[in-house]
């Protein structure tokens, strides 16, 4: 639940959605590590305004709702909580197929400030994918209360993205993330994501890909990063490429994330 405090920074424009999520502005996916407290930065944000369905041929439970901010409507989708992009599981399959091709306005990854390190290499993997991305450190409570200083203009500066610190079981620094998930969408904020270059057969042998690929795939989003897991020996990719499912997969990513899914009735959150 939202801090109560009326007059608080955290609070400013900020409330919460009584509409269809259905109807949106703008998209926005959160993606994290299990328990980093991603869901409870979700229900933080969209309050009893959620729905949730399967993910389309999968197993994997899907969870999307929806706010306000300033005037406009954020749809947000709860992705599963992951350790990779390089799609091991069905869970690691569907937050990196959204991510990839729904093409979400804003990639929130959400991080546990208690044991950043571990959550880094996922918000790495994100950062190859997406320019527009915010990291959320969550838990600062926890992280002050065993002392542990997170330096989060720093890791800002390094990763070169928005660092936000929340503890969303409170509220705090919802607000400051909710303005910060719309100044990035707005091109407000000067993002240089941090990626891995490589030398320079690296790079030729990336730019040598991309026109067989745009061949197979025309227009098809993320590219490179395709490219770099074909130069990674991904055989998965590769079929799917050659096969024509990673179209199919781009086409109904895009549809998923246009569409709510099945409204339920959700007690209890908090």
């Amino acid at each position: 639940m939202i801090h109560d405090c009326s007059s608080c920074p955290e609070r400013a424009g900020l409330a919460q959605m009584g509409l269809d999520v259905g109807r949106w502005d703008h998209l926005v996916a959160l993606a994290g590590n299990p328990n980093t407290g991603k869901s409870s930065v979700f229900n933080a944000l969209t309050g009893l305004k959620q729905h949730t369905g399967n993910w389309p041929g999968k197993t994997v439970t899907r969870a999307e709702g929806g706010y306000k901010f300033e005037g406009r409507s954020y749809k947000l989708v709860d992705l599963p909580g992951t350790y990779s992009l390089l799609s091991a599981s069905q869970d690691e399959e569907v937050a990196r197929d959204f991510i990839l091709f729904g093409q979400p306005d804003c990639t929130v990854v959400v991080t546990d400030a208690t044991c950043l390190e571990r959550n880094l290499n996922l918000a790495l993997q994100v950062l190859e994918i997406s320019d527009k991305v915010v990291v959320a450190v969550n838990l600062m409570d926890e992280a002050r209360r065993k002392g542990i200083h997170v330096d989060v203009k720093s890791l800002s500066r390094d990763l070169g993205v928005p660092v936000v610190p929340t503890v969303a079981r409170t509220g705090e620094g919802l607000g400051n993330l909710t303005r910060t998930i719309a100044d990035v969408i707005d091109g407000k904020v000067r993002l240089s994501p941090h990626r891995v270059r490589g030398n320079g057969d690296f790079q030729r042998a990336v730019d040598e890909l991309l026109p067989l690929i745009d061949g197979v795939a025309p227009g098809l989003p993320n590219a490179r990063w395709v490219a770099m897991r074909l130069l990674d020996g991904d055989h998965r990719v590769r079929q799917a490429l050659l096969s024509g499912e990673l179209k199919e997969v781009v086409e109904r990513q895009r549809a998923e994330a246009a569409r709510p899914a099945q409204l339920v009735a959700l007690g209890g959150v908090r």
